[in-house]
């Protein structure tokens, strides 16, 4: 009998630190995800302004071809 309740206890316990474990880990996937979405808005924000200057260079290329080729005829 002692040694089914000490198996019992045993089995309390190891599913005791199991749901904390299990809590901290959720803790830590919740504060991941949220970081993931902080990094994906960062992300798209440096995003936009990489594409501005993209096509602001390459309209600048453009209109001095052109400006060179009018000048030429």
């Amino acid at each position: 009998m002692a040694t089914t309740k000490r198996a019992a206890d045993l089995a309390a316990e190891a599913l005791n630190r199991i749901a904390i474990h299990e809590k901290e880990c959720g803790e830590r996937w919740a504060e991941a995800v949220a970081e993931i979405k902080a990094l994906r808005v960062a992300t798209d924000a440096h995003a936009a302004r990489w594409e501005k200057l993209a096509w602001m260079v390459v309209g600048t290329v453009l209109s001095a071809s052109v400006a060179a080729i009018g000048l030429q005829l």
